[in-house]
């Protein structure tokens, strides 16, 4: 294949991915990751380019998402706090239940989501804060680390179990759980997750800047979106993403 063309594919495959991934607040590797695949690259190799690429999407929201002054710093510490070190583990373990099961285990849980979020009609569309006592942020915790855990050791969706957990145990709406996804997640889980499989795998390093520029555009275009269309918006986007991302992984 053409270099040019080559590039031209990656860059508007992570332009897409990460738009769509920024408005839902999770699921770039839905479409990011299986083109980085069917261009050649191995499992290894394109989950790793697809980490340290992803970075991006966090920098492009996050530039976006300061303007309006809706994250919280205590919470956003917590979220860094208990997420850092659950990635870097996922992202050195080996995982000891055979690949097929797992996809089709987190295929279903992550449809759940999407349709979990449908019936619940008034699902995040307010901000009504709660669990900010110290055993919800035990709980909180505990739950996040999992979230961060998986966020290391596979390759796309765990954002969107992240603003969920934000939603339904923290009662954030959806446009408040999405920034923080994109920010802490986006940037920080996805940062650190990078620079292990950076140093531990092969990365595709000539499609790194291509990947960059789509996934900084895309952060910032989903962001800005997500904050002009308000929160049922961004729920049937939520909604439709999850589906997809679970049926990817199913499929």
């Amino acid at each position: 294949m053409n270099t040019i063309i080559e590039q031209l594919i990656v860059f508007i495959a992570s332009l897409i991915a990460n738009t769509f991934s920024a408005l839902a607040g999770g699921g770039a590797g839905l479409i990011q990751f299986p083109v980085l695949i069917f261009l050649g690259l191995s499992f290894s190799v394109a989950l790793a380019t697809h980490k340290v690429a992803s970075v991006a999407l966090g920098v492009g929201a996050t530039v976006r998402y300061l303007k309006e002054d809706i994250v919280e710093k205590n919470f956003a510490w917590f979220m860094f706090s208990v997420g850092i070190p659950a990635v870097v583990l996922g992202s050195f373990a080996v995982i000891k239940i055979p690949d097929n099961i797992a996809k089709l285990a987190l295929g279903l849980l992550t449809i759940s989501l999407g349709v979990y979020s449908y019936f619940q009609k008034q699902l995040g569309q307010h901000y009504a804060p709660y669990h900010r006592d110290k055993r919800g942020f035990i709980i909180g915790g505990g739950l996040l680390f999992i979230v961060g855990f998986l966020n290391g050791s596979i390759a796309s969706g765990t954002g969107l179990f992240a603003t969920l957990l934000l939603i339904r145990w923290f009662g954030m709406d959806y446009k408040r759980a999405v920034a923080y996804t994109l920010i802490i997640v986006g940037l920080f889980w996805n940062g650190s997750g990078a620079v292990v499989l950076a140093l531990i795998s092969e990365v595709k390093w000539t499609w790194i800047p291509v990947l960059l520029l789509g996934s900084f555009i895309g952060g910032y275009l989903g962001a800005h979106l997500a904050i002009l269309k308000g929160n049922q918006w961004i729920k049937r986007s939520y909604e439709m993403i999850t589906i997809l991302v679970g049926l990817k992984l199913l499929f």
